[in-house]
């Protein structure tokens, strides 16, 4: 994605988050590629329920509303399955550079 470490980590963390508080983005394919296996792995953190792993959200995402949005409604809603939280849908192409641009959801 054509950026430092330190960067395309701050952008994973903060498409994660906003993920998990509007349930849906809209970004290009290879950003939604590189994002679903983190946040599949975290929906798996919070089906868990307990206290290390709300700290282990809370390390990873950036509100407190997200974490608490994690604990309470996503981890509950996914307990009894077993991988496979997230689509990617197809929405076409940017206008701008001809890019495919996708959309992440939760299922």
């Amino acid at each position: 994605m054509s950026r430092t470490t330190a960067s395309r980590k701050a952008l994973m963390r903060n498409m994660a988050t906003n993920l998990v508080l509007y349930e849906k983005i809209k970004t290009t394919e290879a950003k939604a590629k590189a994002l679903r296996p983190i946040i599949e792995k975290y929906v798996t953190v919070s089906k868990k329920g307990d206290l290390a792993a709300r700290r282990r959200l809370i390390e990873f995402l950036y509100t407190e509303n997200a974490v608490n949005k994690m604990m309470d409604v996503i981890g509950p809603k996914y307990k009894g399955r077993p991988g496979g939280y997230t689509r990617i849908t197809k929405i076409g192409s940017r206008q701008g550079d001809g890019v495919q641009m996708v959309q992440i959801e939760f299922v």
